[in-house]
């Protein structure tokens, strides 16, 4: 059987929102009755926060698919929420949730795969755009290879970023679904346009953020590297911990400072 002829679907109003969800939570008792950061750090990297919170200290205020915190320096201006899992769907929904609330502002940081050689594991790149190579944005925006990052949260990030002595790149990131189906061609052909790191979020996070009027960007650390058309492991993972600890710092000063 054939699928109907729907229309574009992002122009189509939707049955189920995230202020249906998140009052449904909130008669629940699940969800924090608190004034929304007016920044949120979404942290994709298992249990970085906690690890950190000697440094940055934090104050768990809730739950949401993950572990919801307000850092104390930041007088509730800064959350962040980590220990959620990873995915263009789950982002997307965490960010309607988040700007059901009132958030404005959002930082993603994770874990990527290195696609130039020049970039070793360890390497911080403050993405400009995504490769809309996923189907959660398509959900959002109309057909196009690409969405942008905010360019004032970019910006402040690189600035920020500068400030700490610490080297990094601005470019294009790769988003896909499917981690396991990225083959050689495609590799090859990225590189050739400059692509730098491939990732499992951004183009959703960015598509939320464009729908919903809010200011979105993320940094990848590169981690693994397919630059040479295999998949090879950093030898030291202690480099990329290192590197995502410069990012979560730089991430914090720039929504403290917005």
């Amino acid at each position: 059987m054939p699928f109907p002829n729907y229309p574009e679907k992002h122009n189509l109003p939707a049955v189920l929102t995230a202020q249906n969800l998140l009052a449904y939570r909130r008669q629940l008792g699940r969800f924090p009755d608190i004034e929304p950061p007016e920044g949120m750090i979404l942290c994709l990297q298992k249990g970085l926060p906690e690890r950190l919170r000697r440094r940055h200290p934090l104050k768990q205020v809730g739950n949401l698919m993950g572990d919801l915190y307000l850092l104390k320096q930041s007088r509730g201006k800064v959350g962040v929420l980590s220990n959620f899992g990873i995915g263009a769907p789950l982002i997307a929904a965490l960010t309607e949730e988040l700007v059901a609330w009132g958030v404005k502002r959002f930082i993603s940081m994770s874990w990527a795969g290195g696609l130039q050689p020049n970039l070793s594991p360890g390497a911080i790149v403050a993405c400009s755009r995504a490769i809309r190579d996923e189907g959660t944005s398509h959900h959002y925006l109309p057909a196009n290879k690409y969405v942008l990052a905010d360019p004032e949260l970019v910006e402040n990030l690189m600035h920020a970023l500068a400030r700490q002595d610490h080297k990094y790149s601005e470019g294009t990131t790769w988003t896909t679904d499917a981690p396991y189906r990225e083959t050689r061609d495609e590799i090859l052909q990225y590189q050739a346009e400059g692509v730098l790191v491939v990732e499992m979020e951004t183009a959703a996070l960015l598509a939320v953020g464009q729908v919903r009027g809010v200011q979105t960007c993320a940094v990848c650390v590169v981690g693994d590297s397919l630059a040479e058309l295999r998949w090879k492991a950093p030898l030291d993972v202690r480099i990329v911990e290192r590197g995502l600890e410069t990012v979560y710092a730089g991430a914090i000063s720039v929504l403290m400072d917005m």
